[in-house]
């Protein structure tokens, strides 16, 4: 190469560098002009083809972040920033709600998947509540009982738990639901399922269980859900898991305002209950009851032992705020909750424990309201007659009326709104 060659390259070379150097600049000064973060992220990815790259990346990028955060604070744009914020957090409460009615319609659609994916037939609470359309009801009271309770179950019949055709015109007048809550005996279909089979033909005023197992997948907003269905084994132990399956299955049958889980040996003023809750309609995720917070027992063999104690700390503390057991109250969002999320909630020993924890960490609002768990007479009489009528009556000794199946009678004559006042109460 001769030396004039090498001379008019080299010029060339240095004239490309110049410019190189100049459109760097120039990338540079560009984006001190720039405000907008997303728009200058587009001039530092030109840059990337520069020589001088590796020299200015972070002095470009970080000299130009300070430009913009200046010319925000010195233009008064904060209230710009704050408007973009409240709009996007806007736009997420609306998707939530809109993904929240999804998931609560596709819980109310549940149990005719179940049926249809069993083979068995649907209910004649679900035939009823799929050819009226979504009747709105006030609550769902579910009385927890077992297969040893049947002289309980019918004192509760003989006192406040209307039959027949006046338990149909409560559901129609006053949108009130009452149902025994059971699921199967350990060996299906034996004696004890077939008692109360034919317990049911004579009353109608059953809930039957069945643990629902399924897997929800999503693609292209569309979700499909895939049950397989298990009975619930009837249990001491198993009171928990009855417990989530009720509200997941009760959520399913009827769409109601609030879902009650009473016990078969509880005195309940059904007129009362109701207008007590009606003052808490408008609460999204409300949770009523007597809310209590006792020790947690270490110790086997005593009742209400809690083997997972470890989990609340040291010995001798005490449990989080829940409502006692005899008889509560959740929101149908928290029931849809309780539905939508049944396979990752965790059982504690105790019933009233499992769904006090099931609502740590949710935005509920916790109710306690000490008229859902006065005493036997004299206590409940002692209040009606100073026109503060209670909701629930029962012995704390025994948690729940002591010998309910004799002495409930006498709860009711003594403690009891009259059927009058649940017929004049408006909801």
């Amino acid at each position: 190469m001769s030396l004039k060659s090498k001379g008019e390259l080299t010029s060339r070379s240095v004239v490309s560098q110049k410019w190189t150097f100049l459109l760097c600049l120039g990338c540079f000064c560009a984006g001190m002009l720039f405000t907008n973060r997303y728009v200058y992220q587009i001039f530092i990815h030109i840059l990337k083809g520069c020589c001088l790259w590796d020299l200015i990346n972070w002095v470009v990028y970080g000299f130009g972040l300070v430009v913009s955060i200046f010319h925000k604070v010195v233009r008064h744009d904060s209230k710009d920033i704050f408007g973009e914020v409240f709009k996007t957090h806007n736009a997420i409460q609306t998707l939530d709600k809109t993904i929240s009615n999804l998931e609560m319609e596709l819980a109310a659609a549940r149990a005719a998947q179940e049926s249809i994916l069993s083979g068995s037939p649907l209910s004649e609470d679900l035939k009823k509540t799929e050819s009226s359309g979504k009747r709105r009801y006030l609550m769902v009271v579910g009385i927890n009982t077992a297969f040893s309770s049947r002289k309980r179950r019918d004192s509760v019949r003989a006192t406040w738990m209307l039959q027949g055709e006046k338990r149909k015109r409560l559901e129609e007048e006053k949108g009130i639901i009452m149902r025994f809550v059971i699921g199967h005996s350990a060996t299906s279909g034996g004696i004890l399922d077939r008692a109360i089979e034919a317990e049911d033909r004579k009353h109608g005023d059953f809930m039957r269980l069945v643990i629902p197992v399924y897997h929800v997948f999503l693609l292209l907003l569309t979700l499909y859900l895939l049950h397989i269905c298990s009975d619930h084994v009837e249990g001491y132990l198993e009171l928990s898991a009855k417990t989530k399956i009720y509200f997941a299955t009760a959520v399913s049958l009827w769409d109601a305002d609030f879902y009650v889980k009473v016990d078969d040996d509880v005195h309940v003023n059904i007129a009362t209950l109701g207008q007590t809750l009606v003052r808490h309609r408008s609460k999204p995720r409300v949770y009523i009851g007597c809310m209590k917070s006792g020790p947690v027992l270490n110790q086997k063999g005593v009742r209400y032992h809690e083997p997972e104690y470890w989990k609340f700390g040291e010995a001798g503390n005490r449990y989080f705020r829940h409502a006692t057991g005899q008889l509560y109250a959740i929101s149908k969002d928290l029931a849809a909750y309780i539905s939508i999320n049944q396979h990752v909630l965790h059982k504690y020993a105790n019933e009233d424990v499992s769904l006090g924890s099931w609502f740590i960490g949710l935005d509920v609002e916790h109710i306690d309201d000490r008229r859902l768990c006065c005493g036997t007479p004299p206590d409940c009489e002692w209040k009606a007659q100073a026109g503060n009528i209670c909701v629930a009556s029962f012995d704390w000794t025994c948690s729940g009326i002591c010998r309910s199946a004799d002495r409930i009678k006498e709860v009711h004559r003594r403690c009891g709104e009259g059927e009058n006042a649940l017929w004049s109460a408006t909801f």
